[in-house]
């Protein structure tokens, strides 16, 4: 790039360093719009499934992307159901896997908006 920057002229050398920073401030504004809402808190149900909590749980953090988690839930959804893990130490342990994440994904936007790595 840098040769092809210093074969130009230098009109032309101006035209691609303002595209370049009309590029840049597009995506310091679009990361600027990236705006993570608030869980919308349900209260946990006495009984609940673990299916239930599942659920429950994506509708609470419906921000986070559920492909992201399905290899975690899987692996909790299987020690409750094939190796009969008590279902509410499931349910604390996808609560604790959603909320993690969440706040994972809080950092992660604060950190883009601040221009750090």
């Amino acid at each position: 790039m840098l040769a092809i920057y210093k074969a130009l002229s230098k009109d032309d050398r101006k035209s691609l360093l303002d595209f370049a920073e009309f590029l840049m401030s597009r995506e310091v504004v679009e990361e600027a719009d990236k705006v993570v809402p608030q869980p919308n808190h349900e209260p946990r149900p006495d009984k609940e499934s673990v299916v239930q909590a599942i659920k429950r749980l994506g509708r609470v953090y419906h921000m986070i992307d559920r492909a992201t988690l399905l290899n975690e839930t899987s692996t909790l959804m299987t020690q409750h159901v094939m190796q009969g893990r008590a279902a509410i130490q499931v349910i604390d342990d996808l609560e604790s896997l959603f909320a993690n994440r969440y706040r994972t994904l809080l950092g992660q936007t604060s950190t883009d908006k601040d221009g750090k790595d």
